[in-house]
Order: structure tokens, then C-alpha cells, then sequence
């Protein structure tokens, strides 16, 4: 049974340069090749729920100039609907700017927001029937901060699964923490929200803890090559990262949230859905990319029988 997801969230150009190494300050390289595509957080987790069997309603802006067709010829590629894409006038599509090294997938990104800090709360307002009828809203934090507590709160109010992707980081609001189903933040958004510097598995349960304790139901703590820890007040589940030979890890945390959403939205139990979404990120950091990276049902589930075999993770 497939699920349906809103994701409101941020679309960007990107602009991908590979090479060998990064280089140094005031330093020059030489890079291997430059690649355009989709990216920007909302979108590449909104491609990967869709790839992975969602009916997913993408809410986002761009601006009016050529670069906003790359969206449109994505979602149409994608067989998406292009209803939730909302142009604003005078403004450029947003972009990003991406270094990755070949010595390990690594990445460094500059983000030019463009349109995706015009997307607002009176926006998300016109998908409120979207949201309502959805099984899970997703948002991130790479658009106007109004937009994503707006979508948050028009989810609470219809008793839909809220989950955000805290990225990148800001302060926010104890009562917005309090919005969120579900926490999804990586080693370093997990230190900037829970106050606990994180050093291996031990200090990644105390900033579990500490986060649950600012109300948030769900914590998903993503750990990289470490796999992801959950905690819900009750238990810790540690999930294993799959083997995979990293080549471009700029969508690693976009491809295991959308991954997350559609298992939830199936109403997969959280072992299940951790491993889901492992398997889905599992593959798309073993591509190029970030949009153009996220995998096929079919792949992801031949992934996690291979991986899983049909067995779930222990609490700890």
C-alpha cells in the first residue's frame, strides 16, 4: 500500500564539481568533471519517497528565470505532479554550490537560498486540503523558517505524522520542537539542538534523551558510516548502516529521510522502517548526485533483503 507525503521544503540548482582532493585556502586544483542537476533538501527527499512508492505533493518555489525549467522537466521526468510549485516574480531559483573529493565522497556545499526564502506561510495555506488528506508531512529548515512551522502546524491540526529534517541548522523555538512527531538530525544538528557533544554511540543516546526531552516523540539521531539511533522515551534502537562504497554522499540524509517517511507511511514498525530507510541511502550515496541518486522500489528492497534478510535490529 503506498503511502502520501507533503514535502514542503527547498528546491536548488546544483552545481557539482568533482576532484581528487579539496583544495586548500588560497589554493588552486584540478577537477575531474562538473555535473548540473536537482537538489536542495525538500527536493531531493520529496524524489526520494517517490522513488521508493509514494504519491508525494511537492510544495516549493523558484524564481522566474531558466534555471526554475530544471524542476519542472525533474518532476515531469518523475512522473511527479507539479501542482505545489509556486514561481516568485523577480527572484532567481535557488542553487548550490558543491565540492566532492574522490579520496572518500565527502562534500562541502555553499547554499544560495534564491526563491526557496520567499516560500511562505500563507503558501503552505493553499495545500492545507494537501496535508490534510496526506499520511505524513515532511519539511526541512533550507526555506523561510514561516513556511516550515506553518506546514508543521496545519499537519498537528489534522492529526497527520509531522517529521523534520532539521537542516540546515537554526534556532528554533521550543514550541516548534514540540510540532514534531518525528526529530530526523544528523551527528552535528543533533550537538547544535541537544547541547551534548557527540563522540561515538554512548553520547548519540544522551543527546537522544536530552532531545526527547524537549517533547519530541520520535528522535532519529543519523550517524553516517555509524548507521542511525532512535529513541522514543521507551527504547534505543541502534540501526546498522549498509556496506556501500561511498562515491558522492551530498543526498545521504535527504535519500534516509524520504526512505523513513514512505516506510512510516506504510505503517512499517520502526525496525523495519530504519532499515528501509538505511537501504535507500545505502545506494544513493554509491551514485552521483542528489535527486538524480535516489533508487527504485525495487532496487531498495532487493538491497534489504540482501542486507536484512528479513531480520530486524535489537533494542539496546
Amino acid at each position: 500500500m503506498s503511502g502520501k507525503i507533503t514535502v514542503v521544503g527547498s528546491y536548488n540548482v546544483d552545481i557539482t564539481a568533482f576532484c581528487k582532493r579539496f583544495p586548500q585556502n588560497g589554493e588552486t586544483v584540478k577537477g575531474d568533471s562538473l555535473r548540473f542537476g536537482s537538489g536542495g533538501k525538500g527536493f531531493n527527499q520529496a524524489v526520494a519517497a517517490s522513488k521508493a512508492g509514494a504519491e508525494v505533493l511537492t510544495v516549493a518555489a523558484v524564481g522566474d528565470d531558466s534555471l526554475s525549467q530544471r524542476l519542472f522537466d525533474h518532476l515531469s521526468r518523475e512522473k511527479m505532479t507539479s501542482r505545489g510549485i509556486i514561481t516568485k516574480q523577480g527572484l532567481s531559483t535557488g542553487s548550490a554550490l558543491i565540492e566532492v573529493s574522490s579520496e572518500g565522497g565527502e562534500n562541502r556545499i555553499i547554499v544560495i537560498e534564491g526563491a526557496n526564502s520567499a516560500l511562505g506561510g500563507e503558501d503552505v495555506e493553499g495545500f492545507e486540503e494537501d496535508i490534510a488528506s496526506s499520511d505524513i508531512v515532511l519539511c526541512q529548515l533550507e526555506v523561510n523558517i514561516n513556511a516550515t512551522v506553518r506546514a508543521l502546524e496545519l499537519a498537528k491540526k489534522h492529526g497527520v505524522i509531522t517529521v523534520l529534517n532539521p537542516a540546515p541548522f537554526c534556532p528554533l523555538d521550543e514550541g516548534v520542537l514540540e510540532l514534531c512527531d518525528w526529530f530526523t538530525p544528523n551527528e552535528t544538528e543533533a550537538e547544535f539542538f541537544s547541547g551534548v557533544r557527540i563522540n561515538g554511540l554512548d553520547d548519540a543516546k544522551k543527546a537522544a534523551e536530552a532531545l526527547y526531552g524537549k517533547g519530541i516523540k520520535n528522535v532519529l539521531i543519523t550517524l553516517g558510516k555509524n548507521g542511525a539511533l532512535y529513541y522514543n522515551g521507551k527504547e534505543l534502537i541502534h540501526c546498522s548502516a549498509v556496506d556501500a562504497v561511498p562515491v558522492d554522499t551530498t543526498g545521504a540524509g535527504d535519500s534516509f529521510n524520504g526512505g523513513l517517511c514512505v516506510a512510516l507511511s506504510e505503517g512499517m514498525d520502526v525496525r523495519k522502517a530504519l532499515n528501509f530507510a538505511s537501504c535507500v541511502s545505502g545506494i544513493a550515496i554509491t551514485r552521483p548526485g542528489a535527486a538524480d541518486a535516489m533508487p527504485e522500489r525495487d532496487e531498495i528492497e532487493k538491497l534489504y533483503a540482501d542486507s536484512f534478510g528479513g531480520e530486524y535490529n535489537e533494542s539496546i
